[in-house]
């Protein structure tokens, strides 16, 4: 195993900062990214940051983390969450752990995002918590 933990983001977070700001906040994913990296250095983790608006690219990368190793997968994949049962079965394909991270809570938004195929197949979930939710996946990354 090594230390990297690969942080994809789906459909739309190359948004960050500019759409709907009331709900996903004004930080930006380069943003993100940079207090990640911060951090990941301090527990000794590599960030491999990715965002793509193609399903087939994050199923690729999950399939990457595994045959690369990864300690663990942090996963915001935005909207294909609550529709991809392609995205499920990566996860459950792998043994790598993979963390799923929501800006917002979607449990307490529109009724067709209270059903995450993504965490049915996760380790473990983070929503509602903003951009903290990135660093305290990694925290767990780091303990797994």
């Amino acid at each position: 195993m090594t230390d990297t933990v690969f942080v994809l983001n789906g459909p739309n977070l190359n948004l960050l900062g500019m759409r709907e700001p009331e709900i996903y906040g004004s930080d930006t994913l380069d943003d993100i990214a940079s207090r990640l990296e911060d951090r990941g250095r301090a527990l000794g983790l590599t960030i491999d940051l990715r965002q793509s608006n193609h399903e087939g690219h994050l199923i690729d990368w999950l399939h990457e983390a595994q045959a690369d190793g990864a300690r663990a997968v942090i996963l915001n994949a935005g909207a294909l969450t609550h529709t991809s049962i392609a995205l499920h079965d990566a996860i459950r394909s792998i043994r790598t752990p993979v963390i799923e991270v929501h800006l917002s809570n979607p449990a307490g938004r529109e009724e067709f995002r209270h059903h995450s195929y993504v965490g049915m197949a996760a380790k473990g979930s983070i929503a509602g918590l903003g951009t903290l939710g990135y660093e305290l996946a990694l925290e767990a990354a780091a303990k797994l």
